[in-house]
């Protein structure tokens, strides 16, 4: 997809730093029916809505950042030293590398490749309305889901997260308008081989 030459910069900040402990091996890399790896499926249904990727990896992830380039080549690799400290740095650290260039970041999980195109679409025109400015979140009856769009208002504090928790503390700390969906792919990841 092309980005808008109009419109403010942003796009969908892929989490993909995890150590997949509950898998028991790289859930990253497992192979889903479709012949994609778990990562990749996730990245290109990214890609097919906006023009704007960026995949957060921990160290050491080279042949996969290779495997991402190959497939979304406008794809930004973003490395999180201290992923090992939990997601809230992973979070903190592809906020850092992208503030200076995006106004707002869809923040998505590398293991939830089953979000419907159009429920992202929906999400990405929803927040373009309202300026690009608060918090955006997908809901499905009273249960919120992903991804979650941050506008850059947001960015100081995304940037400062540690620990495990994501972006939790900022969402309870913030006003989040809902948009609501009906599509379980904003509740469903991988966490056991299937």
């Amino acid at each position: 997809m092309q980005a808008d030459p109009g419109a403010p910069r942003g796009g969908a900040l892929i989490l993909a730093a995890g150590f997949s402990r509950r898998f028991g091996t790289d859930k990253r890399r497992h192979q889903l029916p479709g012949g994609d790896t778990l990562l990749i499926a996730t990245v290109r249904r990214y890609a097919d809505v906006f023009a704007d990727i960026a995949v957060v990896l921990r160290e050491g992830d080279d042949d996969l950042a290779a495997e991402l380039i190959e497939v979304c080549p406008a794809a930004r690799i973003v490395t999180a030293r201290d992923a090992a400290l939990g997601m809230g740095h992973s979070l903190a650290a592809g906020i850092r590398a992208l503030r200076s260039d995006w106004e707002w970041a869809a923040v998505a999980l590398g293991d939830m490749p089953w979000i419907r195109v159009d429920t992202l679409k929906t999400l990405r025109q929803a927040f373009a309305a309202r300026a690009f400015t608060g918090i955006l979140q997908p809901r499905m009856g009273k249960r919120p889901g992903h991804p979650v769009l941050f506008g850059s208002d947001c960015f100081a504090e995304l940037a400062g997260l540690t620990g495990d928790s994501g972006a939790r503390s900022v969402l309870a700390r913030q006003t989040v308008q809902h948009v609501d969906v009906d599509d379980p792919g904003i509740f469903e990841d991988l966490d056991r081989p299937v």
